[in-house]
């Protein structure tokens, strides 16, 4: 993979990822590697049987540190004998079903959690420059026609949303209360992402990996929202975003205490049932049937970002198409059923390096 990536500014650099062991952390993880970074992560613990993380065996090409986000003094010690040159943190509760079932763990380890990777920040006496991720569900999501913009306000009706509202808004207070000015040797910006698919997600209530494993299995994938629209986007996209948001904080310190949204182009909103069906294209024996009923806890229909900060400001937009992202997802998940004993780490690559070659052939400015 060409070295002038982001500038080439990972290459050799201390790099932490809280929630490493992840769907996103794993991905971005890889992609650090590739990026010549020496890797560096905090998790509490492997998310799902199977996991990206252990298929790829990525315990074994990074330094991995077993820790709650919730336990602030056992992260504040790591934090400052790493002493990261880049942060980016993804550990959270990331699911809004399970918030319903556990409120309290959620708002524990999504806000305080937060609070405790910043404040463990403030040890940090080298240049450090950290991206935190939030969420699109951090809105206040009216089921408008039109894209979120990072002024718009913060809030949410389930647990899992209000957690990323309120995680946003201790972001802020650490922004502009301890990391401003340029005495300051930390950084830090947001990024704002949702509805990632890709290989290696086996997180429960997620339609993807809900529909592979039954697939996988022969099975008929039961679907309670088809007509649910979503802004799906392929996993790589919002981390070519961090990567790229990281880059520019190191490059340029207005962008200190900034929030950026990272989605797919406006257009490529699709119902649930558009993206079975295109699934299918590439999967042809998958079915799924209708089970939605009534009454159901609150998850909202339409949720879109409007992403044209990120565009103005950092160059970046998306990369891949809608039938790309499936076919990339898809094809993964062929690989990991299909080919048991290959190397899962060479894929992911692989598929790293495909995403990047569709970035330059579009002459997207990150690619360099």
């Amino acid at each position: 993979m060409t070295t002038t990536l982001f500038h080439n500014i990972y290459r050799d650099k201390k790099v932490l990822v809280t929630g490493n062991t992840g769907f996103k952390g794993s991905w971005l993880s890889a992609w650090l590697i590739a990026l010549g970074a020496k890797v560096y992560g905090i998790s509490n613990r492997i998310p799902t049987n199977p996991s990206h993380f252990e298929a790829a065996h990525l315990e074994d090409r990074i330094r991995y540190f077993q820790a709650d986000i919730r336990e602030f003094r056992k992260l504040r010690a790591l934090i400052e004998s790493i002493q990261p040159d880049f942060l980016f943190h993804l550990a959270a509760q990331p699911l809004v079903r399970q918030s319903y079932q556990e409120p309290l763990l959620t708002l524990e380890t999504n806000i305080m959690g937060t609070a405790h990777v910043l404040e463990a920040l403030r040890s940090v006496r080298h240049p450090c420059h950290a991206v935190f991720i939030t969420s699109d569900k951090c809105y206040d999501n009216v089921e408008w026609t039109w894209g979120y913009r990072e002024t718009d306000p913060l809030g949410g009706k389930d647990p899992y949303s209000a957690s990323k509202g309120g995680a946003e808004l201790v972001i802020k207070t650490y922004a502009h209360s301890y990391f401003q000015g340029s005495v300051n040797s930390v950084k830090i910006a947001v990024g704002r992402a949702g509805n990632v698919m890709g290989g290696g997600d086996w997180a429960a209530d997620r339609i993807v990996p809900d529909s592979i494993v039954a697939w996988a299995k022969g099975d008929s994938v039961k679907i309670r929202a088809p007509w649910a629209t979503r802004p799906w986007q392929h996993v790589l996209e919002p981390l070519s975003g961090y990567l790229r948001l990281g880059q520019c904080l190191a490059e340029d310190s207005e962008l200190n205490g900034e929030p950026f949204n990272f989605g797919p182009p406006a257009d490529q909103n699709f119902t649930v049932t558009q993206l079975l069906e295109t699934m299918k294209r590439y999967w042809p024996e998958g079915k799924w049937q209708d089970v939605s009923i009534p009454h159901q806890v609150h998850e909202a229909r339409l949720l879109k970002l409007c992403c044209d900060k990120a565009l103005h400001q950092l160059g970046w937009k998306p990369t891949l198409n809608f039938n790309e992202t499936i076919q990339m997802t898809v094809d993964w998940y062929r690989h990991y059923y299909e080919n048991p004993e290959q190397d899962i780490f060479t894929f992911t690559s692989q598929q790293i390096a495909q995403y990047v070659e569709h970035a330059r052939t579009r002459n997207l400015v990150w690619v360099g």
